[in-house]
């Protein structure tokens, strides 16, 4: 009892110095918004997109560097993330467009990127996203591109055949599945939920309820929304699902891998700037001819490009025609890599550039 009382004038004093350095925090962010006011009212005048992912990377590296710590550095992170997001709003509010409804990963991996202070706008579907994108409603939309377990994703893929957008930022989110529902497992007679994701939960599934009937539906929080209010019917979503609709989380993290990522790219009517740790996305089709496939890998082996990803879609305009789907590292500004794409034109029979951005350093 004597201990606890001789380290009570201690512990005050070390919540005051808390709160003094509180109150100088507070300070010096407003001291930072004012500034930021001013480089929105700079960007008006020149025209200049309110996101610059270069600069949002560039931040995010130098907070890095200066945190000595103990504070870990996803903290630091996530601060300086939702301190860009307030900052959009001093600026000019952005507009971010997602496949919904509410709760859904895609809004997850929206709010994890640019943070509460922002306005987002649910969508029916990945058209959608790229629709609302083109037609400037969305200042951005976010739209998943690949898992690391299930591949690519087919629908996103596909809207980027047919469209004008840019891609100017990829996020990476560590997905956590959780089965949603408001009655006891017992109860359950329906499980929904999108194709993609009974796929990442397969074993568990057939391991924990190999007698219910597994319903797709459009979107994982579509079927959280059917849960709220179809008694027997349960969901497999998202933690914001849960909240979001009321739910009850009956087992979490039931993804068959922990290592579950999924890859989201935001899309934009601006091209992104250079940062020198960049990736670029291509589309192209290959010549008519025997090893013109090769002959592309060989030109980007022989500028020392490396690929990060290859992925195919049918071009639906022609039998055994496809589309294929390259990342790669570079940006389409640098030497190297613009003098690779001339050549590698000389093999295909289309070839376009969906967009130069910062490689992502870290899943959010």
């Amino acid at each position: 009892m004597d201990v606890n009382n001789e380290n009570v004038p201690e512990l005050s004093a070390l919540r005051q110095s808390i709160d003094d350095l509180d109150r100088r925090i507070v300070e010096l962010l407003n001291e930072r918004a004012r500034v930021v006011i001013q480089v929105g009212k700079a960007k008006q005048v020149d025209g200049t997109p309110i996101y610059a992912p270069d600069r949002e990377q560039a931040v995010l590296k130098r907070i890095a560097e200066l945190n000595h710590g103990p504070l870990p550095q996803n903290t630091l992170q996530a601060i300086y993330r939702e301190l860009m997001s307030g900052s959009f709003v001093l600026e000019r509010p952005l507009r971010i467009g997602y496949l919904g409804p509410q709760g859904s990963y895609s809004h997850l991996a929206s709010q994890r990127k640019f943070g509460a202070s922002v306005e987002y706008r649910p969508l029916a579907d990945i058209r959608a996203v790229f629709d609302e994108v083109s037609r400037g409603h969305c200042d951005l939309g976010l739209a998943p591109i690949e898992n690391s377990f299930e591949g690519g994703v087919i629908d996103t893929m596909d809207c980027f055949i047919n469209s004008s957008v840019h891609v100017c930022a990829e996020v990476m989110v560590k997905i956590h599945h959780n089965l949603l529902g408001s009655c006891a497992p017992e109860q359950i007679r329906v499980i929904a939920s999108k194709p993609e994701v009974f796929a990442q939960c397969r074993n568990w599934l057939s391991s924990s309820f190999n007698e219910v009937q597994l319903l797709p539906v459009a979107s994982s929080s579509k079927a959280a929304e059917m849960a709220a209010s179809e008694q027997g019917l349960a969901a497999i979503g998202s933690t914001l699902a849960a909240e979001l609709y009321g739910l009850k989380i009956i087992f979490a993290n039931i993804e068959d891998s922990p290592n579950n990522i999924t890859r989201f790219f935001v899309i934009s009517a601006t091209p992104a700037k250079r940062t020198g740790a960049d990736k670029t996305a291509l589309i192209f089709t290959t010549a008519h001819r025997a090893g013109a496939l090769v002959s592309v890998l060989n030109v980007f082996a022989k500028h020392e490009i490396n690929l990060t990803n290859i992925d195919t879609r049918p071009s639906k305009r022609r039998n055994w025609e496809y589309f294929f789907f390259v990342d790669a590292e570079g940006h389409c500004e640098d030497e190297r890599f613009a003098r690779a794409l001339a050549e590698v034109r000389e093999h295909c029979g289309e070839l376009h550039i969906l967009g130069s951005f910062p490689r992502a350093m870290e899943t959010v």
